[in-house]
């Protein structure tokens, strides 16, 4: 409930919710800073005993990526954060705050629009925004929607969230909550059908020991559907409102998988080249440095609260270390690959299907290479941070109407 709660327009809400969170976490903070600690001396173990020179190059290695596309990710999105700080610029202006504060950076711009969109509607529109990927795609897909291909709804006992799982042998798996009354539900549609059509491709065009592709891979696939999604959505908006929720919602959605996760991909490499050197992971270090991270990414006009930089403690994906920066890639090349296919670009769809075909058979950078995206560059990333900038813009310039 703590993410509804940040979303709540009432901003007494989201302040009570916000520190009586954080004041759980603050009781717990030595045993949590210890538990941190122990796991990334284990990941330095780790990496010392297989001779790799650091916990990150071990961590890249299964997937042959090189350190240098780490690093290039945290430049590129550190360069562009002038872009994220006249967002929460904007959005302070907008709200009408002396200061915004960390509890404030979640909730929309737009007052919620009520939607009502049924299942089925909601296949029918994910097949129209990812027509431009042909027949076959959208049949398939189709089929398997309006099939047994998902779980949809709530139900006593079943897990929250969504998933896809794909198999050799059958057909791939969704599991879901939708719900109508909320569109987010209708993007994570498109993002799972995007999962289960990678499964998909993959299985008919590889052997069993190469089907599985990696994370890397994977976020590439689904976010990719959102892109083509969202451009479809705004191009039926039925109004100038609906328009601009729904820029909002996409800005909001590239923060939280690209600036936020490259924000703890960074925190991760800091915390790990600490411990690499001999210096202690304590409460106290590990919240100074998680301090300077959130002024950096938050800019000048967020008010940092002195509880808040307890968030290094909580984040569950900082176990599995030097995972999350995946999301990011994953984002900026889909939103590279979608950009070229939906300006018609020749051969991209074609080089994009290449990508699905090739499943596990390749390494990732490989794989997305043939599609037409050198990761191992900083240009998608440069064009991700682009599309952001410019939603940014339009998101500006409508609400000063």
């Amino acid at each position: 409930t703590f993410a509804v709660f940040m979303l709540d327009p009432r901003r007494e809400i989201r302040e009570k919710a916000y520190m009586q969170f954080y004041r759980e976490f603050e009781k717990h903070r030595n045993t949590l800073a210890a538990l941190y600690e122990g796991s990334v001396l284990l990941d330095k173990y780790r990496a010392e005993i297989r001779r790799f020179p650091s916990a990150r190059a071990a961590r890249l290695f299964p997937d042959k990526v090189p350190e240098a596309v780490y690093d290039t990710l945290v430049n590129e999105v550190t360069a562009g954060l002038p872009a994220l700080h006249d967002y929460y610029e904007l959005k302070r202006r907008t709200l009408g705050l002396d200061q915004l504060r960390l509890y404030d950076t979640k909730v929309s711009l737009v007052p919620d629009i009520e939607v009502k969109i049924p299942y089925e509607e909601a296949v029918k529109k994910v097949i129209s925004a990812l027509a431009p990927l042909g027949e076959e795609y959208v049949s398939t897909l189709a089929a398997g929607l309006f099939g047994r291909w998902v779980d949809r709804y709530e139900n006593k006992g079943k897990r929250s969230g969504a998933f896809s799982a794909g198999s050799y042998l059958g057909d791939p798996y969704i599991l879901m909550n939708y719900k109508e009354d909320d569109i987010r539900d209708l993007f994570t549609l498109a993002h799972e059908g995007g999962h289960s059509m990678h499964s998909w491709y993959s299985v008919r065009n590889n052997p069993f020991q190469h089907y599985r592709y990696t994370i890397f891979e994977a976020e590439v696939a689904s976010t990719f559907n959102e892109q083509l999604l969202f451009r479809y959505l705004i191009d039926h908006a039925e109004s100038d409102q609906m328009r601009l929720y729904l820029v909002n919602k996409r800005v909001d959605d590239i923060i939280g998988t690209l600036y936020r996760q490259t924000m703890f991909a960074e925190y991760e490499k800091i915390t790990h080249e600490m411990v690499e050197r001999g210096i202690p992971l304590t409460v106290d270090s590990l919240r100074s440095e998680y301090r300077k991270l959130l002024d950096k990414y938050f800019g000048p006009n967020v008010a940092i609260d002195s509880i808040s930089d307890l968030e290094g403690l909580r984040i569950p994906h900082f176990y599995s270390a030097f995972y999350v920066y995946k999301y990011a890639t994953g984002i900026s090349a889909a939103i590279a690959l979608a950009e070229r296919v939906l300006s018609g670009e020749p051969s991209a769809r074609e080089k994009y299907f290449a990508f699905l075909k090739s499943g596990g058979s390749k390494y990732p950078l490989e794989s997305l290479a043939e599609a037409g995206v050198d990761m191992s560059r900083p240009e998608p990333i440069r064009t991700a941070l682009g599309v952001f900038a410019e939603l940014v813009r339009e998101l500006s310039d409508g609400l000063s109407r």
